[in-house]
């Protein structure tokens, strides 16, 4: 690690974390080559158990809002995240990702809903599309709508899905005049 750079893991904190492609070269710009990256982020979610609550795929650089994995530390899932994309996008090229990534500590709600809101607003701001939701690659639609993609994003969404699987979803008001009540 550069002298001077300190990262805090095992906080228990949330991270946003920005990695960019080499010398930022718009490395992202078709359909197939965003679909890696999610494919990808959703076998490093699920290898070292790591909630994913936000990302988005720009050309040339990637934002994420997650937490710390429960297996190994948060530089080895975006090293092996980094690598697996790489392998299957290099081409020719010497290298595809900058060495080094941005991660900051999400210590409160507060903080979390900003970087989550900049996160789904940078291809917005980026001049790629109108709003959010016109931009797919991004998990904005998902806590818009519920829409399911490629990547399990964790949200009140996934809670709720989980809570039905299981057999356990309740109402959290009792109506007074409705059929549950009629059992």
């Amino acid at each position: 690690m550069p002298w001077g750079l300190k990262r805090y893991h095992h906080t228990g904190q949330s991270h946003f974390v920005t990695f960019c492609c080499y010398h930022r070269h718009p490395l992202f710009t078709t359909d197939e080559s965003r679909r890696i990256f999610e494919n990808a982020l959703e076998r490093v979610r699920r290898s070292f158990r790591l909630r994913v609550y936000g990302y988005v795929v720009m050309p040339e650089h990637i934002h994420l809002v997650l937490s710390e994995p429960e297996r190994d530390t948060l530089a080895d899932a975006l090293k092996s995240l980094k690598q697996g994309v790489a392998r299957r996008l290099i081409g020719d090229a010497e290298h595809f990702w900058q060495k080094r990534y941005y991660d900051f500590n999400i210590r409160n709600h507060d903080q979390f809903v900003e970087k989550l809101h900049y996160t789904h607003c940078n291809p917005v701001n980026a001049g790629l599309c109108a709003r959010p939701e016109d931009w797919p690659w991004s998990s904005f639609l998902h806590h818009a709508l519920g829409c399911e993609g490629r990547i399990e994003i964790e949200s009140e969404w996934t809670a709720r899905k989980r809570e039905r699987a299981a057999g356990s979803l309740r109402p959290a008001v009792a109506l007074p005049h409705s059929s549950q009540n009629r059992a």
